[in-house]
């Protein structure tokens, strides 16, 4: 079924393809009724008996066969350019982006319509040829379809005017931003076709398991080819579709969840466990499943070469994780969650700081849409997650990761109080514990943002009037050395701007606190001895 997207673009096509036919028509036409009347009436030679229209009717048996002589060969010839044309656009645009492309372009109604068009040009033109009859060498039997040659001449008109717009319709039909549009709006469209045919579940799978893979096959040859706009296009069209299969999943039957028939033996679930595959069954997730093995694959590839398309991928599995929040299936929400890990694992490994910098604070929005929602135990496990991922990083010494895990912590701490978030005490222990696996000296030296973004957040609960909490962040660096407190005072008292001075992606500055808490600061360094921090 048609999406209305698809139904707005043929009715925007057809209005183009009329304009500019009848554009060309009217001005050819204008052309020759021009000069026929100049050549009729002042300067051609003709029979005085002759009409003006009589030209276009009277036609003897030599006349028809010059007219349509030699159109068959022409109709014939446009017909080959036209299919040429195609077939080397197709296949330039399928080898690039998706074979898939060669597909849709052979199914699609409009290009069907027009080779259908010169192919029955061609055969009529070649018919009418041979109908026509001379007669004997007195002149009699002869047969001149009159009719027959002014629709061929009709069809050869039609011919050469479409050429211009279809021409322009290929091109626009595979520019790759409406390929991926089709093969979203295609694979979603069967999708909901689902609960009309039951009876085909596993066809019906197969194609929106095709769909998907597509879509990531577009994607992974434009990171490859460095096609930063269609990259996006792609990566942000699987979110789209996650999204809205996320919506109608409800309507879908119980058997479209399970794993079976050609989908059992795709090889990203082949290479997972039959436990694990009844799992998914089980969850009703094994598509959510595929379109996120299809970023991580996508996360991978731009690993230390498209760092954009790395940020674009987190921020779309976000997307699929608050779309999962607010269709209430956990599930899906668990296996973001697993994603998002996955893709921290892989940047901590490629040591791509800066990568991890950004998906670290799209997981960090994730995780405040968890609390938001009520959903404590997940936030904890999200909370545990990061501290997890920090004290790796933390081993790693790639400690930057680790200070980011802190101010996270931080915020995620204080939207949990916001809210009176059960979350919350555990939230706080986690923070606490980020900087426990320190053991040598030069590597605690390094944690001094952990400690910052501990402090931050005492002060947030002194300004809220939460003395007891911001006591348990004193209790944990009761200890700490006095010239690190005294450095780590003097640093946050000195920072003015709430923006970074370099663009970033967060564009706000770790250290900065308004001025109501830097006068907290003071209350919470006076619990320490005064030759402690003086």
């Amino acid at each position: 079924m048609p999406s209305p997207t698809d139904t707005q673009q043929e009715q925007s096509s057809l209005r183009t393809w009329l304009v500019s036919i009848a554009f060309l028509l009217s001005i050819a036409a204008a052309l020759y009724f021009l000069l026929y009347t100049i050549d009729f009436f002042v300067i051609a030679h003709r029979s005085k008996d002759l009409g003006f229209w009589q030209n276009f009717v009277k036609l003897s048996p030599g006349d028809s066969a010059n007219v349509v002589g030699g159109m068959a060969e022409v109709l014939a010839a446009v017909l080959g350019i036209i299919v040429t044309v195609a077939s080397i656009i197709v296949q330039l645009a399928a080898t690039r982006y998706t074979p898939r492309i060669t597909d849709m372009f052979f199914r699609d109604r409009i290009n069907l319509s027009v080779i259908s068009y010169y192919i029955i040009a061609a055969i009529y033109c070649l018919w009418i040829t041979y109908s026509i009859r001379a007669g004997a060498e007195d002149g009699a039997k002869h047969f001149v379809p009159v009719a027959g040659v002014l629709l061929n001449s009709l069809f050869m008109t039609g011919a050469l005017l479409l050429m211009a717009p279809y021409f322009a319709y290929v091109f626009r039909f595979l520019s790759p931003e409406n390929v991926v549009r089709r093969i979203r709006e295609q694979t979603v469209s069967h999708v909901e076709d689902v609960p009309r045919r039951q009876g085909n579940i596993r066809a019906q799978q197969e194609v929106v398991l095709e769909g998907v893979e597509q879509l990531a096959d577009v994607a992974l040859n434009t990171i490859q080819n460095k096609d930063m706009i269609i990259a996006s296009r792609s990566v942000d069209a699987l979110r789209e579709l996650c999204v809205e299969y996320l919506g109608r999943k409800k309507e879908l039957p119980e058997t479209w969840f399970s794993i079976g028939g050609k989908i059992a033996q795709n090889p990203d679930f082949v290479a997972v466990t039959e436990e694990r595959r009844s799992d998914l069954t089980r969850q009703r997730t094994w598509l959510e499943y595929k379109v996120l093995r299809q970023y991580q694959m996508l996360y991978a590839e731009a690993l230390n070469r498209m760092r954009d398309i790395n940020y674009l991928v987190a921020i779309d599995t976000r997307y699929v994780g608050e779309a999962a929040i607010r269709s209430g299936d956990r599930e899906v929400l668990q296996l973001a969650i697993k994603f998002f890990n996955t893709y921290i694992r892989a940047t901590l490994n490629a040591r791509d700081i800066r990568t991890a910098y950004n998906v670290l604070n799209q997981y960090r929005i994730l995780a405040e849409e968890v609390i938001k929602a009520g959903l404590n135990d997940v936030a904890e496990d999200v909370g545990n997650y990061f501290k997890y991922y920090g004290q790796v990083a933390f081993g790693m010494k790639v400690t930057f990761v680790t200070e980011c895990v802190a101010y996270d912590l931080g915020a995620l701490n204080e939207l949990a109080h916001k809210l009176g978030s059960g979350a919350l005490p555990r939230l706080l222990k986690i923070l606490l514990e980020v900087d426990k696996e320190a053991e040598a000296e030069v590597q605690e030296t390094s944690l001094r943002g952990v400690r910052k973004a501990q402090i931050k957040l005492a002060t947030y609960f002194l300004q809220e009037g939460e003395e007891a909490l911001a006591r348990q962040i004193f209790e944990d660096m009761r200890d700490e050395r006095p010239d690190r407190l005294r450095s780590i005072r003097a640093e946050l008292l000195a920072i003015d701007s709430k923006d970074f001075w370099e663009i970033v992606d967060r564009g706000e500055n770790f250290d900065y606190l308004v001025p109501e808490r830097k006068e907290k600061l003071h209350v919470f360094f006076g619990w320490f001895p005064k030759e402690t921090v003086e």
